[in-house]
């Protein structure tokens, strides 16, 4: 299973499209969304919880389509199926190796960008803790919807429109922590939903995903 692990990581860091594209992706969206809004400093501490976390969203939608295409394509993807290990515990790494490249290099930059749209001081705390907490989910679920679209011609359109509905509850209950907590209110109830999804996600989908890849390598 490590080894699984450290080759998916070697690829997605030779093969690009990992943290790289993902990480420029975040920071085009948050240098942009100023001149779009307007500078005023209220209105962007306003939006900068959902901003930061609908460009970490859809920055980890960049890469989904390469977490099994490129086994796919080479047979890899066969052998794992047939090998004498799990393909549930197949598709956990491939999950941990996409949030490691994608979702961890985003939490960590939250941060940083979040000055950009002047963030409130309390809000770079939550904004960290919900990423961290709501990543995984968000690299667990498109593992799920890529191993439905493994193998299909033009699956990336695809791939995002059924991931992207998924998303919405970590959405909501993530930027609505963070907005609570820049503004001093009460998050409990926000971050349990959110470390709820992300478990439930993860304890799950990873069936889920193995029995479509079963299917769609059949």
């Amino acid at each position: 299973m490590i080894a699984v692990l450290r080759r998916d990581l070697v690829l997605a860091i030779r093969a690009g499209g990992g943290f790289g594209l993902g990480l420029a992706f975040f920071l085009i969206l948050v240098v942009l969304v100023p001149f779009g809004v307007g500078p005023e400093s209220l209105t962007l501490s306003v939006i900068a919880p959902g901003i930061l976390w609908v460009g970490a969203l859809l920055a980890c939608l960049l890469s989904l389509d390469r977490i099994f295409a490129l086994d796919y394509e080479d047979g890899s993807l066969d052998l794992l199926a047939t090998a004498p290990i799990p393909l549930e515990g197949v598709v956990a790494m491939k999950a941990v190796a996409h949030w490691l490249t994608t979702g961890l290099p985003l939490t960590l930059a939250a941060p940083v960008l979040g000055v950009l749209l002047n963030l409130q001081g309390a809000g770079f705390f939550w904004v960290v803790l919900t990423l961290l907490l709501g990543t995984p989910a968000l690299s667990m679920i498109g593992a799920f919807g890529a191993a439905l679209t493994v193998g299909l011609k033009r699956g990336g359109l695809l791939l995002s429109l059924l991931v992207l509905p998924l998303y919405v509850p970590t959405l909501i209950f993530g930027a609505e922590a963070v907005r609570r907590g820049a503004a001093g209110l009460a998050t409990a109830t926000p971050v349990l939903m959110l470390a709820g999804i992300t478990l439930a996600v993860c304890a799950l989908l990873p069936f889920a995903a193995a029995a479509a890849l079963r299917i769609n390598l059949r």
